[in-house]
């Protein structure tokens, strides 16, 4: 399978490392914002086509896939672009940064039947796994989700503190991880409340934002998000079980007494990326829906746009 990955930058080496682990697997070209630096990665990778224009990319016959890495503000028109090309695609979350783009990317994958998936990688996530397959398997079932998605993010740069040519967003990026995985993991969400703090005045965004949710199956999910954080960075999770406490640190998980978790058989890597990235691969080979597909997240994303109103009234 020949890919096409757009987005040579932080999140772009992760997956083109990811990648590597995969059997029968070739990433072909690399598109990127600045040929410079493109093409250092390119040579890192052993990437033959580079450019800065993804239409060069999706010219290429040869291409079967393509995953996106590039700001979010592009994610729907690219991944729309995909597959108007005849692509698979993989986008990195978030979708979009509106309802009405995230719909428009669901209407092109089902009028051209292509796979068309997000990366939302808590759903892939060793430690994340080993809670759902419990959950599945009825001996644990969430009660509350407490989560801290903390960031020292007061200047535009990424997460290799290089400068960033777009503005992230603690509610359609940050949020979107645990609003999915909250509903991946304790049932459809049928309530949603957010507050947000200061509006940054260069930036233009919260820095800071709390959101509650209320599943169908009655668990809740608490979370704070900040910018504005100088400690420990990352994302956290708490879940509070019936039958147990486990808190999740991204690939690594203990118990709620902080006891080490040995969850290296859970699946056939420890990395995230990687596993998102084999179920895409696996999804296009066997021709059929891939687990965080765009309709699966679809209502995350509907829970997003209402909490944007929300927020705006």
């Amino acid at each position: 399978m020949k890919i096409a990955l757009a987005g040579a930058g932080a999140f772009g080496e992760k997956h083109l490392d990811g990648l590597r682990n995969i059997d029968g697997v070739e990433v072909v070209s690399l598109i990127g914002r600045t040929l410079e630096n493109t093409l250092k990665v390119a040579d890192k990778y052993g990437i033959g086509h580079v450019s800065t224009e993804l239409g060069d990319a999706l010219a290429l016959p040869e291409v079967d896939a393509v995953i996106l890495c590039t700001p979010t503000q592009i994610h729907a028109e690219q991944a729309i672009a995909c597959m108007a090309a005849g692509k698979h695609v993989q986008v990195e979350i978030p979708l979009a940064d509106s309802l009405a783009d995230a719909e428009a990317v669901l209407a092109k994958q089902r009028e051209t039947g292509l796979v068309c998936m997000v990366g939302h990688t808590r759903r892939f996530n060793p430690s994340h796994q080993f809670v759902h397959d419990r959950i599945v398997a009825g001996e644990i079932a969430i009660q509350q989700m407490d989560v801290q998605t903390y960031f020292f993010r007061r200047q535009n740069i990424n997460a290799k503190g290089e400068p960033r040519s777009w503005t992230d967003h603690l509610l359609w990026h940050h949020a979107a991880h645990t609003v999915d995985l909250f509903a991946y993991q304790a049932g459809p969400i049928v309530k949603a409340n957010a507050i947000e703090g200061p509006i940054h005045p260069e930036l233009g965004i919260a820095m800071d934002m709390s959101i509650q949710l209320k599943a169908e199956s009655g668990a809740i999910c608490t979370l704070s998000l900040s910018f504005n954080n100088d400690g420990p960075l990352g994302t956290f999770f708490r879940y509070i079980c019936d039958n147990g406490t486990w808190i999740a640190r991204y690939d690594d998980l203990v118990t709620g007494r902080e006891e080490p978790v040995d969850v290296s058989q859970v699946a056939v890597s420890m990395n995230g990326i990687e596993l998102q990235d084999r179920e895409f691969v696996a999804a296009i080979r066997e021709g059929r829906e891939p687990n965080s597909s765009v309709a699966q997240v679809m209502p995350c994303y509907r829970v997003l746009g209402a909490l944007e109103e929300q927020l705006k009234g």
